[in-house]
């Protein structure tokens, strides 16, 4: 039935969010902010099992239990340190996928199937890699 009257229709803007942390997990603002198999925050690292979320607005450390400590994550496009030698990233791969090396790093390549995916390339410069994480492209 459509409305009749005005309606307080409830809002994220999607652009933040909290994320329980794994146990122990060490997360560093600014640092690449994936979630595990289980769903509990983690720094970006070589493995296959990471959903790339964004980023960590916060530095937090986990205590002994998953999900015992919250962080918050922006999702958007922020700029990481460009792997090395063949795996650097080139304006050539521009709206391509590049694949989580670490929490500041990202590569192109899936390191033979090593890495995770972190996001879509939008645009690479001298001192980095501009990264779209968190929002599928």
């Amino acid at each position: 039935m459509p409305l009749s009257a005005p309606r307080n229709t409830p809002l994220i803007d999607g652009t933040d969010r909290v994320v329980g942390v794994a146990a122990n997990a060490v997360c560093h603002a600014g640092g690449l902010a994936c979630q595990n198999a289980a769903g509990f925050a983690v720094p970006g690292s070589t493995a296959t099992t990471l959903q790339a979320l964004g980023r960590f607005e916060e530095s937090v450390t986990g205590n002994a239990t998953n999900g015992g400590v919250s962080v918050r994550i922006r999702r958007g496009i922020f700029k990481y340190k460009n792997s090395g030698a063949g795996d650097a990233i080139t304006i050539a791969h521009r709206g391509q996928d590049c694949f989580v090396v670490d929490d500041e790093q990202v590569a192109l390549t899936n390191g033979t199937n090593t890495r995770s995916r972190a996001g879509v390339i939008h645009d690479v410069e001298p001192d980095g890699v501009w990264v779209r994480i968190g929002l599928r492209g």
